[in-house]
């Protein structure tokens, strides 16, 4: 008789939040998943997401193993259209992933709890990762104008964008001193 109570209790609960349940990541709730490692940012990709990862919702999707939910967006980069989809982390932008129709070509993280293999993440000072930012950075260019980028040590496709207070001329990088204290707002995977 008790089990019968819990059980009519229990049930209009249960029905009743059907469609938050889908919202949950079950994969994440997996006791295997708790110690795995974390995504990354390597030379070949963020994750799963490498080069040979088509430009497409479900491949993107499989790859990051429904940890993010996904929304596809288009944009004209000079005078051209660009496909792209954006990696949502609760209701924040987490990754945006650029390409072409047969592959990933750039991968813009924004997640704080994916690091580089190179010991960069969301948030680190320059300073703990550059002594002088001659033959390592370089003026952002596009829409990340007023950042300036640098080249992750050893790496040809992990680039950091870092951002700060500077109120030098528009085009001109900030000194090292000035970047010193300027954090990495973004990290770039590119093919």
């Amino acid at each position: 008789m008790k089990s019968l109570r819990l059980t009519l209790c229990v049930m209009p609960l249960v029905l009743s939040g059907c469609s938050t349940l889908s919202s949950v990541n079950w994969s994440a709730a997996n006791p295997w998943n708790w110690f795995g490692s974390s995504t990354e940012v390597t030379e070949q990709g963020v994750g799963e997401l490498t080069a040979d990862t088509p430009l497409e919702e479900q491949a993107i999707a499989d790859a990051l193993d429904g940890d993010y939910r996904l929304r596809g967006g288009m944009k004209t980069a000079n005078g051209t259209v660009v496909r792209f989809f954006e990696a949502m982390k609760d209701d924040n932008v987490a990754m945006v992933i650029h390409g072409d129709e047969e592959a990933i070509s750039r991968i813009d993280v924004l997640d704080k709890d994916i690091e580089a293999g190179a010991g960069g993440a969301i948030g680190t000072p320059f300073g703990d990762l550059y002594s002088k930012a001659f033959g390592n950075c370089q003026p952002a260019t596009g829409d990340d104008r007023g950042a300036v980028e640098c080249r992750a040590e050893g790496s040809q496709h992990v680039s950091y964008l870092f951002t700060g207070q500077w109120r030098g001329p528009e085009g001109l990088m900030p000194s090292d001193d000035a970047l010193r204290l300027w954090t990495i707002s973004k990290i770039v995977w590119r093919r």
